[in-house]
């Protein structure tokens, strides 16, 4: 799950449960995906995959 916005513009990142982070961009979601053990997702597989709910707007929306 990815979270809206933050006024810094950062999205928190949940996997399984967990927060792992924050991401400001596609690429660092992928980096998280791959860290959590889908090694080959890369940014266009986060954009098109049904595996990640996106809230507060899509992988574009990245200002609160």
């Amino acid at each position: 799950m990815i979270y809206p916005p933050d006024e810094d513009g950062g999205r928190r990142v949940r996997i399984d449960g967990a927060i792992v982070g924050r991401a400001f961009s596609v690429q660092d979601v992928a980096r998280f995906t791959q860290e959590a053990g889908l090694q080959d997702f890369d940014e266009m597989d986060v954009v098109r995959s049904s595996l990640i709910e996106w809230r507060g707007g899509g992988p574009d929306a990245w200002q609160p």
